[in-house]
């Protein structure tokens, strides 16, 4: 190599260097402006629950809410089977980019993981965002039962071990673990009766087949409403505008039971989704879910938007699903 040719390398070298760093020094600021720029497009919320229902109801309340504070449609988009699993699944399968969204719910979160093998691990996948809002559930009784209040409910279930009977929309779900609950902490002995889903539970115990039920409330004050199923007592963080003279099981002193039955709705994004875009997709929902035309659709549904840290969603996660775990192997039901 000749003395002229070794200067004309290292010339080279040090021009491709400088070449290669500007490259990376212009890339840089595009990826910051990426977060920047968030959302620059449309983003779909996957409910991962048929249209409906009321996790699909509270979805479409809370992305009329969020187009307005993103900028951006948020579309509903429904992939309901196998108790929730699919849904969640396609979650955690999408971009890591903040353009995929779940609901994410007690059920998703916190008792599929224990209640079906493939679920498992699913939510190390995934990235709690925000918990939004919180549902009562209210206890029913038929009215053939004689009862209007939770005393005299009480008394008559204790008083007939074994008599009674609840439906409940599947072995494990949240309704049973609610059943189960309260018979343990009670000394009571209502019969758990699985149905294949809400619907056809709800339709035996209007029919007096079960003669307990617990729902949701919004799903239930029609029926209570309409004289069909009279309430006894509320899981909820206060007593309900629509029921008045129902106590919450807290006012009862019974605070497990209450807060068992509290169900809560929140988002959830694949787990290497940007820091940067998940803070502004976390602010743009909460500010969403406190919007005042967002928090009356709540209301009128029986339900409110959450005041937590939201740093603390991940613990209430965690603290749910040690406490659902509980409470299935009490009810020694295994993951299938």
């Amino acid at each position: 190599m000749s003395a002229l040719s070794r200067p004309t390398q290292r010339l080279s070298l040090q021009c491709l260097g400088a070449v290669t760093l500007s490259t990376l020094c212009a890339a840089l600021p595009l990826g910051a402006q990426a977060a920047d720029n968030y959302p620059s497009k449309p983003i779909k919320l996957i409910v991962p629950f048929a249209a409906g229902g009321s996790t699909d109801i509270v979805a479409r309340v809370l992305a009329e809410g969020m187009r307005s504070t993103l900028g951006q449609p948020v579309v509903v988009d429904n992939r309901g089977g196998a108790g929730g699993l699919i849904g969640t699944e396609a979650v955690a399968q999408a971009p890591a980019d903040g353009y995929t969204v779940g609901m994410a719910t007690v059920s998703t979160m916190t008792i599929n993981p224990l209640l079906y093998t493939r679920a498992q691990g699913l939510g190390a996948k995934l990235l709690p965002v925000a918990n939004l809002v919180t549902m009562p559930s209210v206890w029913m009784a038929h009215p053939k039962m004689g009862v209007n209040n939770f005393p005299d409910f009480l008394a008559k279930i204790r008083a007939q071990p074994g008599a009674f009977s609840a439906g409940v929309p599947g072995v494990g779900t949240l309704g049973h673990l609610m059943l189960a609950a309260f018979n343990d902490t009670m000394k009571t002995d209502i019969q758990i009766v699985p149905y294949r889903g809400n619907g056809p539970a709800l339709n035996d115990a209007l029919a007096g087949q079960v003669q307990v039920m617990t729902d949701q409330l919004p799903s239930a004050l029609p029926q209570i409403k309409g004289g069909k199923l009279i309430p006894v007592a509320l899981s909820a963080t206060a007593r309900s505008p629509d029921l008045p003279n129902v106590p919450t099981f807290k006012e009862l002193g019974y605070d497990d039971l209450n807060a068992l039955g509290i169900s809560w709705f929140g988002i959830v994004v694949p787990k290497n989704t940007p820091a940067a875009t998940v803070k502004k997709l976390q602010d743009a929902a909460v500010k969403a879910a406190h919007l005042p035309d967002v928090q009356k659709r709540l209301q009128a549904l029986g339900a409110q938007a959450t005041d937590m840290d939201q740093s603390k969603f991940p613990a209430q996660i965690a603290a749910d699903i040690q406490r659902n775990k509980a409470q299935l192997d009490k009810a020694g039901i295994q993951p299938e």
